[in-house]
């Protein structure tokens, strides 16, 4: 993983935001959350090598495994929008893998577990 040098941290600090994004929008509301996990393609040739290097840092980044969307931004310090427009156009180019949060589980119905419990103790006592 490749930091910025302090000469490039403080170049980076005096670019617009809408520079870094090159004018684009943000994604759909949902496409990426502050919990979707992201990692890049197994296929290191197929990184392109004309990023920039905000889009590089970000696939270096996620070259040693899933990070959410969370992590990323705090490690890039990029506000949030940019970072997800510049998730998505890594994403659409085919570059990056992303994955939505596991949704939450289910409660187990405690009645069913006690029945269960029950018919384990009669037959086993």
């Amino acid at each position: 993983m490749t930091d910025y040098t302090p000469e490039e941290s403080e170049a980076a600090e005096l670019v617009r935001p809408y520079v870094i994004t090159r004018g684009r929008q943000l994604p759909a509301e949902d496409k990426f959350s502050l919990i979707t996990l992201v990692t890049t393609v197994s296929d290191e040739r197929q990184r392109p090598t004309r990023l920039s290097p905000e889009e590089q840092h970000v696939l270096d980044m996620c070259s040693g495994g899933y990070l959410s969307v969370a992590e990323l931004a705090g490690h890039t310090q990029l506000p949030l929008g940019v970072l997800k427009i510049l998730l998505s156009s890594l994403a659409e180019g085919g570059y990056l893998i992303t994955r939505a949060p596991v949704p939450r589980a289910r409660l187990v119905d405690q009645q069913l577990l006690q029945e269960v419990l029950d018919g384990l103790q009669a037959r086993f006592g």
